[in-house]
């Protein structure tokens, strides 16, 4: 389940097997619900704060320093 506030109103969505469902509606992805709840393009993972922005799709991993070799 994820909420989010959106101009003083909360939104409940529900993650199913098959997209995502809200008030009764199913939609194929969050990009989708986001698009339908502000009206606007946004990406659903950044809109529903599941990434941040700027950052990279899938976390990179970390560099060895020098001081670990």
């Amino acid at each position: 389940m994820l909420l989010r506030e959106w101009h003083g109103r909360t939104y409940t969505v529900l993650a199913l097997e098959d997209g995502f469902g809200m008030a009764g509606q199913r939609f194929a992805s969050l990009s989708e619900v986001a698009r339908h709840i502000t009206g606007a393009h946004w990406s659903g993972p950044r809109f529903f704060g599941l990434r941040r922005e700027g950052a990279a799709a899938s976390p990179r991993p970390a560099q060895a320093s020098a001081v670990d070799a």
